[in-house]
């Protein structure tokens, strides 16, 4: 999982145009990014039917153990912090810090996008693997629902061998596209005139 969770996302990073440092981090990250595991029973990691409110906490520690095990070497340290955030989510839903999207960069966006395909797409004790195409809808939905980065589950789709979805962008306050629009010609300084020229209205 480990190895197939940081080709995806080294490949992702590289498609999203992160500099060359970022995708080695990257690729070294989603390596690590399940190092934490060890500190959560097998018997909770292998049951078959649904986790207990302490056992899911205990799942949840598992990032966590990851970066406090990464914190014993100064080398390995900045990776471990890279791969303790691969169950945050842009809403903070995530774990174990539900940590503001403004704390995650691109390559933990990715490596959290990377995971959640990889896992998707594998066997696990409570459920059969997804197929690839149900994990991408899986992955988009995430992604609507503003819980995974647009941009970050785009590039792993291509990478995945899926076709990119089109993302639909909110604007603050609800504003539409063509309140955007005017809201930029506004800025700009044009006159009513002109932006009516520009927006193709009397």
């Amino acid at each position: 999982h480990s190895r197939a969770v940081a080709d995806l996302a080294a490949a992702a990073a590289k498609q999203c145009g992160l500099a060359v440092a970022d995708v080695v981090a990257v690729r070294r990250a989603g390596l690590i990014h399940d190092v934490g595991r060890v500190g959560v029973s097998n018997g909770i990691w292998n049951k078959p039917g649904a986790l207990t409110e302490s056992e899911w906490e205990r799942v949840r520690l598992h990032p966590y153990y990851t970066e406090r095990i990464m914190n014993r070497s100064p080398a390995l340290a900045p990776l471990g912090a890279l791969a303790a955030l691969h169950h945050e989510r842009l809403d903070g839903s995530g774990y174990y810090r539900q940590v503001a999207p403004t704390q995650l960069s691109p390559a933990a966006r990715i490596l959290a996008a990377a995971d959640v395909y990889q896992a998707l797409t594998e066997p696990r004790p409570h459920r059969a693997a997804c197929p690839p195409a149900a994990a991408a809808d899986e992955i988009c939905r995430m992604m609507s629902a503003g819980k995974l980065d647009a941009e970050a589950v785009n590039a792993v789709l291509t990478v995945a061998g899926h076709r990119a979805r089109p993302v639909r962008r909110e604007w603050p306050g609800g504003l539409s596209e063509r309140e955007v629009e005017v809201l930029r010609l506004i800025a700009r300084g044009l006159s009513n005139r002109q932006m009516a020229a520009n927006l193709v209205i009397s």
